[in-house]
């Protein structure tokens, strides 16, 4: 066991190979008892697909951290139940289509394990507009909303082929990098196993062909956006208490968090006000997302999330950069590069339908 601790990447190549073996099985039950997905007027694949990927991810994620971690399951035991019962909301949601409100409180009695049991939060806002820590009662409803914006955030930027998973792999593989830089292994495990697991959807996913091809589902979306959520609270608090080696101490650390996740927290708030300004409901699902926006300047669902995932890369770098900046401006200078880009991009649409 101690060979696997001082070789954590195993862990994520373990993920891979049992989350490979499971697949065609998943699929196989998939498409025996009408799991899947048909076409509609917000998709675009033909045939029905599988839609319960989130199945494999799981399964292969939590049995390869099981193997890796297993004797230090006591600390962890919360965290790991949140994320079965997250996928168990995700997969009736996939089965039944919960409305909005069932969903949203569902997602948080499931984030109760994390944040209630686990003790996972944000207790600590690193002097962020003069706060620093917070009292009990800030903390956890700050953390419960930060724990429903993630989530959805995640859920909603799932909708062309690779992109949740692709960006689920960017932003697992920064945390467990950096978890690792610090000796937090434990934790680092659990972002390469993620990492692992999330690689065999995103090759069945945008390889698999119309035989193999399976969506990630609500299944899947919802405990990434969950396991992404527990990666930021950590990530914040071990820099808030300076519980890191100085070199790798972070003073600006919930703006870097949202640095890695702009993508779909940026569209996520563009899309709601803008359903709000033409007086719709926030949660009514439209094609107006960041995906759909770049899929009508003529890119197909490789070349979208390739594009995304640039800059993803991009927002993370100036994350790295700011490290040690002050919260609000890094944060402003974030948005500000995100509206820009917006505005590019509405810019070339406008240019293309002008010329037809």
């Amino acid at each position: 066991m101690n060979f696997f601790l001082q070789h954590t990447y195993l862990s994520g190549l373990i993920a891979f190979l049992l989350g490979a073996a499971l697949m065609p099985i998943v699929i196989r039950i998939a498409k025996k008892k009408d799991f899947v997905v048909r076409p509609n007027k917000r998709m675009c694949h033909t045939g029905a697909i599988p839609n319960i990927g989130g199945l494999d991810i799981c399964i292969s994620f939590l049995l390869t951290y099981l193997i890796f971690e297993f004797n230090t399951l006591q600390q962890s035991q919360f965290l790991l139940i949140g994320v079965f019962a997250i996928m168990i909301v995700g997969f009736i949601d996939d089965i039944l289509i919960l409305s909005p409100l069932s969903k949203l409180i569902c997602e948080l009695l499931a984030g109760i394990a994390l944040i209630g049991f686990a003790d996972i939060r944000l207790t600590h806002l690193h002097g962020f507009l003069g706060i620093y820590e917070m009292n009990p009662i800030a903390s956890y409803l700050l953390s419960f909303f930060v724990l429903a914006s993630i989530i959805n955030a995640i859920n909603l930027i799932d909708g062309v082929d690779g992109l949740a998973s692709g960006l689920g792999m960017l932003y697992c593989a920064f945390f467990a990098t950096y978890f690792h830089l610090v000796s937090d292994t434990a934790w680092s495990i659990l972002g390469i196993c993620l990492v692992g697991a999330l690689a065999v959807f995103f090759c069945y996913n945008v390889f698999g062909g119309s035989r193999n091809k399976i969506f990630m589902g609500d299944s899947g979306s919802l405990l990434l956006g969950y396991m992404l959520t527990a990666f930021v609270f950590h990530f914040c608090e071990i820099n808030a208490y300076h519980s890191v080696p100085e070199k790798f101490q972070i003073n600006a650390a919930p703006a870097v968090a949202i640095c890695i996740l702009s993508i779909p927290i940026f569209d996520t708030i563009r899309v709601m006000i803008t359903r709000i300004k033409n007086h719709k409901s926030p949660f009514q699902p439209d094609k107006n997302h960041i995906h759909h926006l770049l899929l009508r300047t003529g890119l197909n669902h490789i070349q979208t999330t390739c594009v995304l995932l640039s800059v993803s890369i991009l927002m993370i770098g100036m994350g790295i950069l700011g490290r040690n900046w002050n919260i609000l401006l890094l944060v402003c200078i974030n948005f500000l590069t995100c509206s820009i880009l917006t505005v590019i991009l509405w810019r070339i649409i406008d240019h293309k339908n002008a010329q037809h």
